[in-house]
């Protein structure tokens, strides 16, 4: 029986952390020990109190299975520094890195070890959208497919512990498109398969900044790291059109 770490770096996740939560435990198989652990950039809307309340009151939830465990520790800011401060916590023989908007499939803890086991040691899911529109709807159907262009973080990662640490980790130079970087280390070493099972994310950047304004800006910040671009030149450009 594998132990899977879920790692989910937080920060101002107040509308979506307890939501999750509950579907992680209502959605696993119960056939593995799971922890999740949250990793907190420095919230300020309340996620915090939110973890903590859900993890006080957790022991008399009908929902709540004995063999998942719930942690949440302070991180620095920093998507890549707080996964792999959660990585480093992590006491699982498989990583499993999740948004905090992202919620996987039924018996998502098998469908993972079910790939580990047949040698397959990262990976993810392919992705739904919460959103009717034509392209977005497009864009998920095209991540059940193994190109590396389809990739992102929103699909979630799984990886092995061992190969996590082989690889480095995640590269903190990177504020954005960390996840991507990891990615491209998986695929020159052929360990990446799609699971074809659907994760459902949010679309909210899309709602928020229109999607094809979002779509034009991402698709540049691809090419831009395709050309050489460095982690400074992708951060000032995502902060100057996106953030």
């Amino acid at each position: 029986m594998y132990m899977i770490s879920i790692i989910i770096p937080i920060l101002n996740e107040a509308d979506s952390i307890e939501k999750l939560l509950f579907h992680l435990i209502e959605h696993a198989s119960q056939q593995h020990r799971i922890e999740i652990i949250i990793v907190d950039g420095g919230s300020t809307d309340g996620s915090q109190d939110i973890v903590s309340n859900f993890l006080s009151g957790r022991a008399t939830s009908n929902t709540y299975k004995n063999n998942i465990n719930v942690s949440l520790i302070p991180s620095e800011k920093g998507r890549a520094k707080q996964m792999n401060l959660g990585a480093k916590k992590a006491t699982g023989d498989v990583l499993y890195f999740l948004h905090a908007d992202s919620f996987p499939p039924k018996h998502y803890d098998q469908l993972i070890t079910n790939e580990v086991n047949n040698g397959n040691l990262a990976g993810c899911f392919r992705m739904q959208f919460d959103s009717n529109h034509w392209w977005l709807r497009l864009a998920s159907w095209l991540t059940q497919f193994s190109w590396r262009a389809c990739r992102g973080g929103d699909q979630s990662l799984f990886i092995t512990q061992q190969l996590f640490d082989d690889i480095g980790g995640y590269d903190e130079r990177y504020i954005i498109y960390e996840d991507n970087i990891l990615i491209n280390a998986l695929f020159k070493r052929n360990q990446f398969v799609v699971i074809n099972k659907k994760i459902q994310t949010s679309s909210r950047l899309y709602e928020k900044h229109g999607i094809w304004k979002i779509q034009y800006h991402f698709w540049s910040i691809y090419v831009k790291k395709w050309f050489g671009a460095s982690a400074e030149d992708l951060y000032a450009y995502y902060k100057k059109n996106i953030s």
